[in-house]
């Protein structure tokens, strides 16, 4: 969690409240970005926490335009840490969602990694190459982030995600002297 040089017990009693509200399966979307607003309404102006949490609060309840600008705010505010990977994730599918697929693959390309999500940012990004129209490279990317997680076969799933992205950048050249 960021520091904005308040008091840190204070900073941990709010997220857990705002930790709350998420994890509440009663609240509809509504009352979720009614409940968070309220939340944030308690910190600074310039506390990145509260363009975040606004930003998921839209993007949970379909204001896709709405969460991207919030996020781009956090983002200007400084948002690190856990949060700021958690942002890119949600800014990256937004941006997905508003059909701004190159922006989507940048922001997760450029990413930092965190423990905490694990392969998460690779899901996303290959969701946002598949949306590209980028099939071969986006199951790469998810092959990729898969073979960690296996006890064997990795230097044959690997040689298959280099032959996919081979592929995919053959087919893209081929597309583009096509079009030439």
């Amino acid at each position: 969690m960021e520091s904005t040089g308040g008091d840190s017990a204070a900073e941990s009693t709010w997220q857990s409240r705002v930790d709350a509200v998420w994890a509440d399966p009663a609240a509809n979307e509504q009352e979720v970005l009614d409940r968070i607003f309220a939340l944030v309404a308690e910190l600074p102006a310039d506390d990145p926490r509260g363009p975040f949490e606004l930003g998921g609060a839209n993007d949970s309840a379909g204001n896709e335009a709405a969460a991207a600008e919030l996020y781009e705010r956090a983002i200007e505010l400084g948002l690190s840490g856990v949060s700021r990977a958690e942002l890119d994730i949600q800014y990256a599918s937004t941006l997905r969602n508003l059909g701004r697929m190159a922006e989507a693959i940048a922001v997760l390309e450029g990413s930092h990694r965190t423990p905490e999500l694990g392969a998460a940012p690779d899901a996303f990004l290959a969701l946002a190459l598949h949306s590209a129209g980028r099939p071969g490279d986006a199951l790469a990317v998810a092959l990729e982030a898969l073979i960690p997680f296996l006890p064997k076969y990795h230097r044959s799933l690997t040689g298959y995600a280099a032959e996919l992205r081979l592929d995919e950048d053959r087919r893209e050249r081929g597309a583009s002297a096509a079009g030439a």
